[in-house]
């Protein structure tokens, strides 16, 4: 398996081990963070479910977001990914969710953002945050490269004793 798949694998065991699960809202991943936990037989075990929030009518309807949500938050800011990443933890239910928002590229986003750029937030009993920045405008590479990122991040969460 690669490198990913291992990746998931350790996500996998450890929400088995805890009876835990978890949800995932992404952006510029496209759905690989979701296929890379399910791709690890026994999901339904752990997974919750998942949305592509890649347009605000997506964001609206999948996540339940309302303006007064994102009152104040910038775009592509930690700040903002971890509230999303709290409206998918509730809307699903679930012990833990990841979120993520990026620009893969080859273009800039229409708030201005470089290709490249990831925010990435785990909510649940140990939230954290993370920013990624490739420098790439590699559009695969860059989607590759953030759903790494997240389930990374994901996994630290899990493994923090507190």
């Amino acid at each position: 398996m690669n490198q990913l798949g291992e990746l998931a694998e350790a996500v996998t065991r450890q929400l088995v081990g805890s009876g835990e699960t978890v949800a995932v809202a992404e952006s510029s991943t496209g759905g690989l963070i979701s296929a890379s936990l399910l791709a690890v037989p026994g999901a339904s075990a752990y997974y919750r479910g998942g949305s592509v929030i890649y347009t605000l009518e997506a964001r609206r309807e999948l996540l339940g977001i309302t303006r007064e949500d994102v009152l104040g938050l910038e775009p592509l800011t930690e700040a903002m990914v971890a509230r999303f990443a709290q409206l998918a933890r509730r809307q699903l239910d679930a012990t833990w969710a990841i979120a993520e928002l990026g620009v893969a590229g080859p273009t800039r986003a229409r708030y201005g953002h470089p290709p490249g750029i990831s925010v990435l937030a785990v909510d649940g009993p140990r939230p954290r945050t993370l920013a990624v920045d490739t420098g790439s405008d590699d559009r695969e590479g860059n989607m590759w490269r953030f759903t790494r990122a997240a389930l990374d991040l994901l996994l630290q969460a899990l493994n923090d004793s507190g």
